[in-house]
């Protein structure tokens, strides 16, 4: 069997260094919060070449947070993309704001800016662009119409560790980045976790109260705050696989060009690198008409895949609300229709990989 992403192989490769940081978080009994998590936060924010990093529970609460901090509440308007995992409306929800969909680009499956300037209007504050599947949005189209409105950028960066634009980290880019330390991310922690990064004092200052009950000092509580606060055993292990990201990120890479190389007569659409682009390959999708068909049987062939997202969140029952309809978005209910995931990750083999282009073939 093939799987679609091997943990346990990621884990038997540091698993001495994984099991020493573990064991020092249990030792000082820093168990939330603590220096391991203070540590990961600045040097997950110096990789960003960002200069604050705040670390939380999920991806999500980071999103949420920078919200937040960017003083996105009731009344408002966010503009993102109804392509992405729920998270990114969810989070948009929970501040009150209103979630604003604007349709991808069927070649980058991120947003599509010539799409942005339409969608926007008196209650605007904020546009979120996804950077989906380990490639960028293209932000500086974003990056100038957000400054002639006078609008915040918040990049959802949770599938994009490590993803450059024009040679700039994500995360970096915009006022605030969010990312999730979800296990199989590629950068993941044993749990859950996420992390903010900004350049934004202020930003950093407000998110770092929110996320720990909105204290400035203990007990004294200047916001009304979450619990949103990071594990120490999850920023030790995460400080762990930080030193290893980027010889994952280029082993990821160097299977995405391989099997660009052996899909090349399979019919299927390839992603395509943006020229603009260091794609990251969180997910490595293709796109097939018979695609469910394809999914079984690859399946019966004990090769796993996934789908990155088979229902785009305009059409999910739990935001029927927002007032979309079935083909408000082609270009996003195409792709929900045909994408798959092909096994990714750092330490797949070659063999592995030509046995899956190999069965892909053969059922094209």
């Amino acid at each position: 069997m093939i799987p679609f992403v091997d943990l346990k192989a990621q884990y038997l490769s540091i698993k001495d260094e994984i099991d020493t940081a573990v064991l020092k978080v249990l030792e000082s009994t820093q168990f939330v919060l603590g220096n391991e998590v203070k540590a990961l936060e600045q040097e997950f924010a110096d990789y960003c070449n960002a200069d604050y990093g705040i670390a939380v529970n999920t991806g999500t609460s980071a999103l949420h947070l920078a919200l937040l901090a960017a003083g996105i509440g009731a009344g408002d308007e966010v503009i993102t993309v109804p392509f992405t995992f729920v998270a990114t409306t969810a989070a948009i929800c929970y501040t009150g704001a209103t979630p604003v969909f604007v349709d991808i680009d069927p070649v980058s499956y991120t947003i599509d800016v010539t799409q942005i300037e339409k969608a926007i209007t008196e209650r605007t504050k904020a546009i979120l662009p996804v950077h989906l599947y380990g490639q960028p949005a293209d932000m500086e189209p974003i990056l100038e119409i957000a400054r002639r409105h006078g609008l915040v950028v918040i990049e959802d960066a949770a599938q994009a560790h490590g993803a450059e634009y024009k040679g700039q980290r994500v995360g970096s880019i915009g006022d605030i980045g969010c990312f999730s330390f979800y296990p199989g991310k590629n950068l993941g922690a044993y749990g859950e976790g996420g992390m903010a990064v900004t350049k934004n004092p202020e930003y950093a200052h407000t998110m770092g109260m929110l996320r720990d009950w909105g204290q400035e000092r203990r007990y004294h509580h200047v916001l009304k705050g979450y619990n949103y606060r990071m594990d120490g055993i999850q920023g030790a292990i995460l400080r762990v696989k930080l030193r290893y990201i980027e010889a994952w990120t280029e082993a990821r890479r160097t299977h995405a060009a391989q099997y660009d190389q052996l899909l090349t007569e399979s019919g299927l659409s390839i992603p395509t690198v943006m020229p603009y682009s260091r794609h990251v390959y969180h997910v490595y999708a293709v796109r097939s008409p018979q695609r469910d068909a394809l999914q079984q049987s690859l399946q019966e062939q004990e090769i796993q895949t996934g789908i990155h997202y088979p229902i785009p969140v305009h059409l999910q029952p739990a935001y029927a609300d927002l007032g979309y309809k079935l083909g408000d978005f082609p270009h996003s209910e195409a792709a929900s229709n045909q994408v798959l995931s092909l096994p990714m990750y750092a330490e797949l083999s070659t063999e592995s990989q030509t046995q899956v282009a190999k069965a892909v073939i053969s059922l094209t």
